[in-house]
C-alpha cells in the first residue's frame, strides 16, 4: 500500500542518513584533532587515565627543571671545592719549602696569606640561587629527585639530601654564623694543635716542629676536602642519571597515553572515505524514497 501521509521508505532512508552523518561527524573530529578519545564521553576510562597521566607528566617536567637547578647548585659547590683543593695543595707546597734551612719564613707566609684569602673568597662566592654548599652551618641541603605515584594513587616528591658538617673532618670549607662565613669552623677554619687552622696559621715564627704539625693539618684538610668533593661528584652523577631517567619516563608516558587516546590516521582516513560514499548513497536513497510518492499523481490524471 502506498500512502501520501506516511512514507516508510523515506523514514528508513532518513534514519540511515542520520546515522551515517553522526559517524561522519565523529570521524571528522578524530581526523581534525588526532584523538579518538578527545573527551570523557568518547571513552570515560581511557579519558580518565590519559588525563591523570598528562597531569603527572607536567609534574615530571617540573621535576626535570628542578633537577637542572639542583645540578647547578652541586656543580657550583664541586667547582669551589676543586679550586680550594688546588689552593690548599699550593699551601702544602709552601710549607714544604719552608722546612729548608735559610728560607725566609716571612716571605713564604706572605704567599700563604694570599692563598688563605683566596680560600675565603672561594667559600664566599660559591653560591647559586642563594644557597652555598661549601660554606654553611650544620644542616641539610636538598634537591628534588623525582615525582612518585604509588600503587594506592598517593603522590609524593622524593628528595636527594646532602648533610652539611662544619667540623674539621666535615664537608664544608667554613661554617656560617649570622649569615656570614665563620672562619673559626669548617675544614679550613677549625683549629688543630699549636699550628692553628689552615686558614689562620702564620708560620713566620714557627719552629720546624710546628711547620711539620701545620703540614700534617694541611694533609688532613686535603683528605676531608677530597672526601667532600667525592660526595658532591657522586650526587652530581646521580642527578645526571635521574635527569636521563625522568626524560625517558616522560617519553614513555607520552607514548602510553598516545596508545590509549590517539587516532589511527590510516584507519580514520579509510573510514572517512567510506562514510562519505555511504552519505552520498543515503542521500540518493532518500531522494528515491521521496520521489515514489509522486507516482500517485499519475493515478489521478485524466
Amino acid at each position: 500500500m502506498t500512502s501520501i501521509n506516511t512514507n516508510n521508505a523515506a523514514m528508513a532512508a532518513l534514519q540511515t542518513l542520520r546515522g551515517i552523518n553522526q559517524g561522519l561527524q565523529t570521524t571528522q573530529a578524530h581526523v581534525s584533532s588526532g584523538y579518538r578519545v578527545g573527551k570523557a564521553s568518547d571513552n570515560a576510562a581511557y579519558w580518565s587515565i590519559a588525563t591523570t597521566m598528562r597531569s603527572d607528566n607536567k609534574a615530571l617536567s617540573a621535576v626535570s627543571d628542578a633537577l637542572g637547578l639542583g645540578a647547578a647548585k652541586v656543580d657550583t659547590a664541586y667547582s669551589a671545592m676543586s679550586s680550594a683543593i688546588d689552593v690548599v695543595g699550593d699551601i702544602k707546597a709552601k710549607l714544604v719549602a719552608a722546612t729548608e734551612n735559610g728560607v725566609d719564613k716571612a716571605k713564604v707566609q706572605e704567599e700563604i696569606g694570599q692563598l688563605q684569602q683566596q680560600l675565603l673568597s672561594i667559600a664566599q662566592s660559591a653560591s647559586f640561587s642563594g644557597e652555598n654548599w661549601v660554606s654553611g652551618a650544620n644542616g641539610t641541603k636538598s634537591v628534588v629527585s623525582t615525582f612518585v605515584r604509588d600503587g594506592s594513587n598517593a603522590v609524593s616528591v622524593m628528595m636527594t639530601d646532602y648533610v652539611l658538617d662544619n667540623s674539621a673532618t666535615g664537608n664544608v670549607l667554613f661554617g656560617m654564623s649570622g649569615g656570614s662565613v665563620d672562619t673559626s669552623s669548617g675544614i679550613l677554619g677549625s683549629t688543630s694543635g699549636s699550628s692553628g687552622s689552615v686558614y689562620s696559621m702564620n708560620i713566620t715564627t714557627y719552629t720546624l716542629g710546628q711547620i711539620q704539625t701545620a703540614l700534617t693539618n694541611v694533609e688532613t684538610a686535603l683528605k676531608s676536602m677530597t672526601s667532600a668533593g667525592a660526595q658532591l661528584g657522586s650526587i652530581s652523577k646521580r642527578i645526571e642519571m635521574q635527569e636521563n631517567f625522568v626524560n625517558a619516563l616522560s617519553d614513555s608516558i607520552d607514548s602510553g597515553v598516545g596508545r590509549l587516546v590517539d587516532a589511527n590516521m590510516e584507519e580514520e582516513s579509510s573510514k572517512l572515505s567510506a562514510l562519505q560514499t555511504q552519505q552520498q548513497l543515503a542521500v540518493q536513497s532518500l531522494s528515491i524514497a521521496n520521489s515514489s510518492s509522486q507516482t500517485i499523481l499519475t493515478l489521478f490524471r485524466g
